[in-house]
């Protein structure tokens, strides 16, 4: 059963994603959603995991053949992050631990934690967050980054010291918004759901979180220096610091929680069917969306580089056109995508998502 929280959803995060990244990479400016996307993508990633979970055990699945598939799946995921780093941010960039390396290791990791109880799961998401802080200044977490950029050496302790810590999206913290995403995914969906209206306070939790890293915040002037400098410090998306990760896991369980109530449990969703329709359609193709994004806006940089004799094929990145023409590129691509997608043939499946099928199932 698909729900059309998860595809409004799913839609907003990869549209957000798209939104920031031609921002970025085309005009070299970051614009107020960034941080957003990604959080929300990755705790998708965990209901997504757990509805996928409920489906298989309903038609009789063997545990067996579901640690197959999953463990498959996450593997599969693993490659295709690591060629997306190869092929888009170029043979550098291999190791930069993007959000696809890490969801493809939650596919993993979650089919560990669907054998224990929900609780450990969440002990687990605490304990990454409240680690992130420590293991970061261990590892020398600035030392990584050059110019805000993650700049490591291609050594095997670097490569698994930016898998835990020091890469875009490491382990520390960032498993913790699939391992939430599964634990909301039990509840707001699982067979425990009743009618005590489970998005409520799904919203409330989130809310609740939200709002402690706003006082968190706005209290770090007020603290001693040594939590400042080594657990609540800031709002920054590299390093996910403490607040960052709460604040986004909040906002992220709100909007799950109030488009549960108020699309999926609706008894007059049923008119809003067209524009449902258009999520749908993106949601299904996320993953394959989430690349081809990267592909038609970065790759011309580096074409065009070398076709005017850089030897740098990143002499155009940041700085190739102004916020505004970038920003326009955006919604006309996922407007392409869009016609291109409902061009496909019912009942015919492309792109990545149907490879992992093919491949995994």
């Amino acid at each position: 059963m698909r729900y059309a929280s998860l595809d409004i959803l799913r839609t907003l995060a990869i549209f957000v994603m798209v939104l920031v990244h031609f921002g970025e990479n085309l005009a070299g400016d970051t614009i107020p959603l960034a941080g957003f996307g990604a959080p929300l993508f990755a705790l998708l990633n965990g209901v997504g995991y757990r509805l996928w979970l409920r489906g298989q055990q309903r038609r009789g699945t063997s545990k067996e053949q579901i640690s197959k598939v999953s463990i498959r799946r996450g593997l599969f995921v693993i490659g295709v992050g690591f060629a997306f780093n190869l092929f888009v941010w170029l043979p550098e960039g291999t190791y930069n631990w993007d959000v696809l390396t890490l969801i493809g290791v939650a596919l993993i990791l979650l089919n560990v934690m669907r054998r224990l109880p929900l609780s450990i799961s969440l002990l687990v998401a605490g304990i990454a967050v409240v680690m992130s802080p420590l293991l970061g200044a261990m590892a020398d977490y600035e030392a990584y980054w050059v110019n805000g950029f993650y700049d490591p050496d291609l050594i095997l302790s670097d490569v698994l010291i930016g898998f835990l810590v020091t890469g875009y999206f490491p382990f520390f913290p960032w498993i913790s918004f699939p391992l939430v995403g599964f634990v909301a995914g039990d509840y707001l969906f699982g067979d425990t759901a009743d009618a005590e209206r489970p998005g409520r306070r799904t919203a409330g939790v989130g809310a609740a979180l939200l709002a402690a890293s706003l006082l968190a915040l706005a209290a770090r002037p007020y603290l001693p220096d040594l939590i400042t400098h080594y657990v609540l410090l800031g709002w920054w998306m590299y390093p996910a610091t403490i607040v960052y990760v709460g604040g986004a896991l909040g906002g992220a369980l709100v909007l799950l929680g109030i488009l549960h109530e108020r699309v999926d449990l609706a008894p007059n969703a049923a008119r809003h069917a067209k524009a449902l329709g258009v999520a749908s359609l993106f949601s299904r193709y996320s993953f394959t969306i989430y690349i081809v994004h990267h592909i038609v806006h970065v790759w011309p940089l580096w074409i065009y580089a070398i076709a005017m004799g850089h030897e740098d094929p990143t002499y155009y990145w940041m700085k190739a056109m102004p916020l505004a023409t970038a920003l326009a590129l955006a919604p006309v691509f996922m407007v392409v995508c869009y016609m291109a997608l409902r061009a496909i043939p019912p009942g015919r499946r492309i792109g990545v998502e149907s490879w992992m099928r093919w491949l995994c199932d």
